[in-house]
C-alpha cells in the first residue's frame, strides 16, 4: 500500500501507544502485538520520552525495533505500519 493511502487511513485512528519516561523499551512488545492485530498504529511520544532527541529519531528507532515502516510523523505522533 502506498504512503498516501496509509496516511489517509491513519487520519481517523486514535493513539493507542504512548511512549513516556520509560522510553521505547517499555512499549516494544505492546506495539509489536498491536501491529500484528491492526497493521497500522499511532504512537505518541511524550516530552519525557524524547529527552533531547527528535520525534523522527525516536520513531525511526522504534519502527526498526518492531520491524515496521514509519509512515509519517506529525508533531509528536508517529504512524507505524506492518
Amino acid at each position: 500500500m502506498d504512503r498516501q493511502k496509509l496516511t489517509k487511513r491513519a487520519h481517523d485512528l486514535d493513539v493507542t501507544v504512548w511512549v513516556g519516561k520509560s522510553g521505547i523499551e517499555s512499549v516494544v512488545d505492546e506495539l509489536d502485538d498491536q501491529l500484528t492485530d491492526r497493521e497500522l498504529v499511532k504512537v505518541k511520544f511524550l516530552r519525557a520520552a524524547r529527552a533531547g532527541s527528535s520525534t523522527d529519531e525516536k520513531a525511526a528507532e522504534l519502527a526498526d525495533r518492531v520491524s515496521a515502516d514509519l509512515v509519517e510523523t506529525r508533531g509528536h505522533t508517529a504512524v507505524l505500519y506492518r
